[in-house]
């Protein structure tokens, strides 16, 4: 924390915005102040204050945000918001996320920061460099996950910023939701790389659906995280959080098209892309590549004959 400060001293006049953004966005700092709390407690009263519908406090609580974000509004649908959770949840005015049309092109489902990707081997997937997890113990089923074996995916994390909506990935048939409750770990690069199995511990929700070109399963895997810890999927009539109490499989027949809104977290977090053998990343998607709701991401095996 010190060479911090001293850094900060020798480098140019700052604001007070950005010197608090630089103390935060410092790892350890960050790290500490993110996750040695009492995460699951306070990600619950985050959710009740981020809901007091009053313009003061809506417009109190947007600016103090905004001191430690990017806070982009320009693409937002509306710009004046009754409350916290009415900005993080915010819809898109329309054309602001083109969504590519081609059949062969498997869409980015979210806003995002592309962090590991690749293929999955021995049933592993990769967090961080040197930090594998369990595609089993992610999935929480073994059956679901020998279908990606050999297969591929992609990471999406989420800034507290971004729009936090997702939506289809292409035309597909949703078939089933499983909900595996579990601890609330922020999710930033800062803690990917000091908590093993960070996405294993965390709340999630497997989402399995059977794409319309070539029958292929995939699944989306939304990622709650510390301040987060709640996943709203329009298709199924229920909110999962940290108190839902079940049924953890949810089973569903919901036919939706290619950029059809799914659903939206309560605040920033990750979604990890699963795909079978045979998928391939579209250009200039690689790890730290930003992308948006809509742009290409994987492109399809091609159809036989």
């Amino acid at each position: 924390m010190l060479r911090l400060v001293v850094t900060m001293k020798r480098d140019a006049p700052m604001n007070i915005r950005q010197v608090l953004r630089r103390i935060v966005m410092h790892d350890g700092f960050n790290f500490m102040l993110t996750n040695h709390i009492a995460r699951n407690g306070l990600t619950i009263l985050m959710g009740r204050v981020s809901r007091i519908r009053h313009p003061l406090a809506a417009r109190m609580s947007i600016a103090i945000w905004r001191l430690f974000t990017d806070l982009d509004l320009s693409d937002a649908a509306k710009t004046t918001f009754d409350s916290l959770h009415d900005c993080f949840t915010r819809a898109l005015r329309t054309g602001a996320r083109p969504v590519d049309v081609s059949p062969d092109v498997l869409a980015s489902p979210c806003d995002g920061i592309v962090g590991a990707m690749g293929p999955v081997v021995d049933g592993a997937l990769l967090q961080a460099k040197g930090m594998p997890y369990s595609l089993v113990e992610l999935l929480g089923d073994g059956d679901d996950a020998r279908r990606f074996i050999g297969g591929s995916y992609v990471t999406l994390r989420l800034t507290s910023a971004m729009y936090h909506r997702f939506h289809a990935p292409h035309d597909m048939v949703l078939e089933r939701v499983n909900y595996i409750g579990g601890d609330t770990w922020n999710v930033n690069p800062a803690a990917l790389a000091r908590v093993n199995r960070l996405f294993c511990r965390n709340e999630r929700a497997a989402i399995h659906g059977r794409l319309d070109r070539g029958g292929h399963l995939i699944a989306l895997v939304p990622v709650a995280a510390v301040l987060v810890a709640s996943i709203r999927l329009h298709f199924v009539d229920v909110l999962l959080h940290m108190r839902y109490p079940g049924p953890n499989r949810i089973d569903c027949r919901e036919s939706v098209v290619k950029g059809q809104e799914l659903g939206w977290f309560e605040h920033g977090s990750t979604i990890i892309v699963l795909v079978p053998p045979g998928f391939t990343p579209c250009a200039g998607i690689g790890s730290g590549a930003h992308v948006r709701m809509g742009q290409p991401l994987l492109r399809l095996p091609p159809v036989p004959g």
